[in-house]
């Protein structure tokens, strides 16, 4: 029942909407304890959040209740202030992910920033954040690829696309069966089962021309291992297992472990006493691993394996013919 100390009805419709966006469903009864009224007036007051435009269901039963449902538009929204800080990091970030939404995420941080109370403005305006794209503008994604392609793999149907370099019409249409999208390193890659070839591809979305209709539905599958961010990190080294390199070695350098650690990616590091270190390191191709290992400028003496040692010798021979290249 209300008490003395009841809340005005303004904030008392602000914190129902706030409970209502917490869990799914909500008894009517426990409502009522929550907001300290009577169930009456959580029948008014979800009266009044429907004239405001929230989808809100009855739930029918023993103990009666209430859904916050999605509707077709967008209703005004509460967020905690760690969720406002969050989306408002998220929305300054966007340039990094490769989907082209920039100019709307740009908007959408404006709109919350004015409606934030001063102490959260200041705690995002205290985040002196710059967010550099780290691929070309040809990279970023249409947000209606995106769309479509998120779609068809929640719907488990087949994609039937145009994939290559811009221009190039020389290739096949394909049509796959797309279990994942992933973005990685600022480009959106879509992990899929193509069936002509009876193995997992990796595709990047920028790529893709997409056709419509879809292709017919399909039975989900698991990417190997069970783990799709193993997987796609496997692809892109080449290796048949995620967390390791196809190609691997070891090598002493001249140089101290300290002007190593910061460039040497995933490699072990180390220190061997002043001016040297033991650093393991792996790559897609041994003739890599070499021109990774030479770009530290220090002496190096192979421990293993042979075919490291090999291709430091191609490398140099490579180099000597470089070398003694003239200018036309």
């Amino acid at each position: 029942m209300p008490t003395t100390s009841a809340p005005t009805t303004s904030s008392r419709l602000l914190r129902l909407l706030s409970l209502l966006q917490a869990r799914r469903d909500w008894p009517g009864s426990l409502l009522a304890d929550r907001l300290e009224v009577s169930d009456r007036t959580v029948r008014r007051d979800v009266d009044r959040l429907r004239e405001l435009g929230y989808p809100i269901r009855a739930i029918k039963g023993p103990d009666g209740g209430y859904r916050l449902e999605a509707g077709s538009q967008l209703p005004p929204l509460l967020f905690d202030d760690e969720q406002a800080v969050a989306i408002a990091v998220a929305l300054a970030a966007v340039a990094t992910t490769g989907a082209g939404v920039d100019e709307a995420a740009d908007r959408a941080l404006t709109t919350l920033r004015q409606v934030m109370p001063a102490r959260l403005r200041h705690r995002v305006d205290g985040i002196e954040m710059t967010a550099v794209p780290r691929d070309s503008a040809e990279a970023r994604v249409d947000p209606t690829v995106l769309l479509h392609i998120g779609s068809a793999v929640r719907a488990r149907e087949e994609l039937r696309f145009d994939h290559g370099a811009p221009g190039d019409d020389a290739r096949p249409p394909r049509q796959v069966q797309p279990h994942h999208l992933v973005a990685r390193g600022g480009r959106w890659y879509v992990v899929a089962w193509e069936p002509g070839r009876e193995d997992w591809r990796v595709f990047r979305a920028d790529r893709m021309v997409l056709r419509t209709p879809n292709g017919p539905r399909f039975a989900p599958r698991e990417v190997p291992g069970g783990d799709v961010g193993r997987f796609v990190e496997g692809r892109f080294r080449g290796a048949v297992q995620a967390d390791r390199w196809p190609c691997e070695g070891e090598v002493v350098l001249s140089r101290p472990a300290a002007d190593v650690v910061p460039f040497a990616g995933d490699a072990t590091v180390e220190p061997l006493g002043p001016g040297r270190c033991r650093v393991r390191m792996g790559s897609w191709s041994w003739a890599g691993l070499a021109a990774a290992l030479a770009r530290f400028d220090a002496d190096v003496e192979v421990l293993g394996p042979p075919a490291l040692r090999e291709a430091f010798g191609d490398l140099a021979v490579r180099a000597a013919r470089a070398a003694g290249t003239s200018g036309g």
